[in-house]
């Protein structure tokens, strides 16, 4: 048996009617995605979840207002809803993301280590702060992009959509992002893995 993918659009149609397992639907498939990235913006996971909640509070409010006209593309109009609504908060608070994998756990803090000496071990802690320092050290729109691309397994059409830009600058944001940590490493003269 195979079972068939409801569309996005025909989600929100039906939570209209009066549906609410609907959009049960719809937010089970895509909380942790909504959750990473509010996680990656700001690196603080009970912050996180407040502004996940509130997400989904405005997505509604918005939705039952007749304000959701993107057919099919609910994803990159939620996670542009909760980008702003991190971005904003961290304007009030002035801090920095942290890059999570899609679990919403740092990456730098859970690394497959086995068997290595404690010297070992010092040094690869040390090259992750220095990478995790580099990566803060990039301008804002560079980091963003960074992080939603291979953290967040985005693509480029979705960040596109999500930082209200085009693809192109995107990619630009990304070759800008590798140079510059490049450049980062050969100053350093210190090798990342």
């Amino acid at each position: 048996m195979t079972k068939t993918i409801i569309a996005d659009g025909v989600l929100i149609k039906r939570y209209l009617e009066g549906n609410q397992a609907a959009f049960e639907t719809l937010l089970k498939r895509h909380k942790m995605r909504i959750f990473t990235s509010v996680l990656n913006i700001v690196n603080d996971h009970y912050l996180a979840e407040d502004i996940f909640q509130e997400t989904f509070v405005k997505i509604i409010h918005s939705i039952r207002a007749g304000k959701y006209n993107h057919e099919d593309k609910f994803l990159p109009w939620a996670l542009r809803i909760a980008r702003n609504m991190a971005i904003d908060l961290l304007r009030q608070k002035k801090r920095l993301p942290t890059v999570v994998d899609s679990e919403g756990n740092d990456i730098f803090e859970h690394l497959n280590i086995f068997d290595k000496s404690q010297e070992e071990l010092h040094i690869e802690a040390d090259e992750i702060s220095m990478l995790r320092s580099w990566i803060r050290r990039l301008p804002e729109e560079q980091r963003e992009v960074l992080v939603l691309r291979n953290y967040a397994d985005l693509s480029f059409k979705e960040i596109a959509e999500i930082t209200n830009t085009n693809i192109n600058t995107c990619i630009g944001r990304m070759h800008y992002a590798v140079i510059n940590l490049r450049k980062m490493m050969e100053k350093s003269s210190v090798r990342v893995k």
